[in-house]
């Protein structure tokens, strides 16, 4: 049963610090992406972001299920977010919206949109924390995986898992 919706940043995130197991780990078989979304990973992967393919392998496999917009709400929704959001963003919260799944994203305008229309929300920090506070990873393994995020362009407000509440 899906749970989760992601954006490409928050997977991209996991995937390029090389901790993309940890996605695969919390939500098995209860992850998703819209088929924008894994349009716009299918471009970084040609821009020769390599790791992408790991994000890549786990749709194949059905590991991430990719998902279409198919109501008509959805849809109305979908159009109404794309004038402020990219697509991939939109066609999340959309999703999200519809079919009450929590939205993976770190935009800030995609967030606040989201929380808008009431949509459960979490980000790379927030999973971070989850896989600490489920023991499937050490905080000083967050930390080092924090620190390859940031060094891979991640802005994170934090410099510890520690400092989140």
């Amino acid at each position: 049963m899906l749970k989760i919706v992601f954006d490409s940043c928050v997977l991209s995130n996991f995937a390029l610090s090389g901790s993309f197991s940890i996605i695969r780990t919390l939500y098995p078989e209860a992850a998703a992406v819209t088929d924008f979304v894994n349009a716009e990973i299918t471009k970084g992967r040609q821009l020769r972001h390599a790791k992408l393919i790991e994000i890549k392998s786990a749709i194949r496999q059905g590991l991430i299920k990719e998902i279409a917009l198919v109501s008509t709400t959805e849809k109305a929704l979908f159009e109404n977010l794309s004038v402020s959001l990219g697509c991939g963003e939109a066609s999340s919260i959309a999703a999200a919206k519809e079919r009450n799944l929590i939205f993976a994203s770190d935009d800030k305008v995609a967030r606040r949109e989201a929380a808008r229309f009431g949509v459960k929300l979490t980000g790379t920090l927030g999973i971070l924390k989850k896989a600490v506070k489920t023991k499937v990873i050490s905080e000083k393994e967050a930390d080092a995986i924090l620190m390859k995020m940031t060094a891979a362009g991640f802005y994170s407000p934090i410099k510890s898992i520690k400092e989140m509440k």
